[in-house]
């Protein structure tokens, strides 16, 4: 489950933000050559790690320092990267806070029957979940090989006769054994892998070549949809946001006016 935003708008409006600031007393832990590091500079937690980020926060302003005093804030390309980063870190808190506006106008009840549907639509992660034990083999090879692959499948008693194979082609693999429950496994792997028996190999293209997944054991553990709910929730929202984050870049660019320029140029 893919995660593109980070949580930055911790405080809304900023208004209501920077007055509470103001009205809580600066407390200094550490002074730098003169430079004050205050308790609100490092991240909250135990004693002991707000001991060591302390340390590592001096660490930093150390540096700091000298690089301005050698005046690498006017490099040309510290100056780049400087803005690209601040324009990274605005583009990311007015995606947070735009994504969150939308995603809080949905309705619990709505809510519940996405639930609901995710749960049914999704038998092999809930009502029919299992926990697998596998053999994987692991190939980075050219799409004819993953053919031959797929050809050898039916005739192999097992995952060792298959690397034997390679082996003999000088093809890279890796052989591993897992034991993994159904959430933790490629979605796509899991419809033929939940009609599988015990010792029956299959193959899956993955983005370096392919999975060769041999079956050696799957024990039912199914989750009702009270157990589920949490973890659906959890999935359904940040679905939700991703979303939402793509139609609101999708409507500013619908609303701006972006002219492509030389050799990035496009024809009408």
């Amino acid at each position: 489950m893919t995660r593109i935003l980070v949580i930055l708008a911790l405080c809304v409006p900023i208004t209501a933000c920077e007055k509470a600031a103001a009205d809580r007393p600066v407390q200094l832990v550490a002074k730098v050559n003169g430079t004050e590091i205050s308790l609100e500079q490092l991240r909250a937690g135990s004693p002991a790690a707000v001991a060591q980020t302390l340390e590592k926060v001096i660490d930093r302003e150390l540096l700091v320092q000298r690089a301005l005093a050698e005046k690498l804030d006017r490099d040309p390309q510290v100056m780049q990267a400087i803005d690209d980063a601040r324009r990274q870190l605005l583009a990311q808190a007015y995606l947070e806070r735009s994504v969150s506006a939308a995603a809080g106008s949905s309705r619990m009840g709505e809510r519940a029957e996405e639930v609901r549907a995710f749960y049914a639509e999704n038998p092999a992660l809930f009502a029919e979940r299992r926990v697998y034990r596998l053999r994987e083999l692991a190939v980075a090879a050219s799409a004819e090989m993953i053919d031959v692959l797929r050809a050898e499948v039916p005739k192999a008693r097992d995952l060792d006769e298959l690397a034997g194979l390679l082996r003999l082609r000088n093809v890279k693999y890796s052989i591993e054994s897992s034991q993994q429950p159904a959430e933790q496994l490629p979605l796509a792997f899991l419809p033929q892998l939940a009609r599988m028996k015990p010792g029956e190999i299959a193959v899956f293209a993955t983005p370096p070549g392919a999975a060769v997944v041999q079956l050696v054991q799957a024990e039912p553990a199914p989750l009702s949809e009270a157990q589920a709910a949490p973890l659906i929730e959890q999935f359904l929202a940040g679905r939700r946001r991703l979303e939402n984050a793509a139609a609101e870049v999708k409507r500013l660019r619908e609303v701006a006016t972006i002219e492509y320029l030389g050799e990035f140029k496009r024809g009408n």
